[in-house]
């Protein structure tokens, strides 16, 4: 029988030991750095976006948990290639995914593969983890300076 948690393991542990889009991006326009500082995770996230607004290459590296580093590898598969206002569709049903009760399940026709991230839920500590670096690329989106946080 199918076990959603057991599929959450796998993804989450087959993201940890090969990160898709790991590395930095050269040359980038747009890039920031994100940090939790409830455990410690911190990546730097590039982008290059060209005129018509397509994100055309993401990457990211840094260091963090299985989960902060899945969420990211997850990430930027699902944004490669995308309009920059899929990004914004994307964080907004990926923030509510992650933040929701638990009975609510996740749109997995707006988010694919990253719904597989809902068993986050189970683990409140863990959300800031998953949700670090969509706030790291929303700033980098906006060329916000500032270290990006979950707190």
């Amino acid at each position: 029988m199918f076990d959603l948690a057991d599929l959450y393991q796998q993804v989450i542990i087959d993201h940890t030991k090969s990160p898709r889009n790991y590395g930095k991006l050269e040359p980038c326009n747009h890039d920031a750095e994100g940090y939790n500082p409830l455990c410690g995770d911190q990546l730097h996230v590039y982008l290059q976006i060209n005129e018509s607004s397509i994100i055309e290459d993401v990457k990211f590296e840094g260091q963090g948990c299985s989960i902060s580093t899945a969420s990211a590898s997850l990430m930027t598969e699902a944004l490669k290639g995308k309009p920059v206002s899929e990004f914004e569709r994307l964080f907004k049903a990926f923030h509510a995914m992650a933040t929701a009760d638990m009975s609510e399940a996740a749109d997995e026709e707006v988010l694919g593969k990253l719904a597989v991230l809902a068993g986050v839920k189970e683990f409140p500590a863990r959300i800031k983890c998953a949700t670090l670096c969509w706030h790291t690329l929303k700033s980098a989106i906006e060329d916000n300076s500032d270290v990006a946080k979950t707190e």
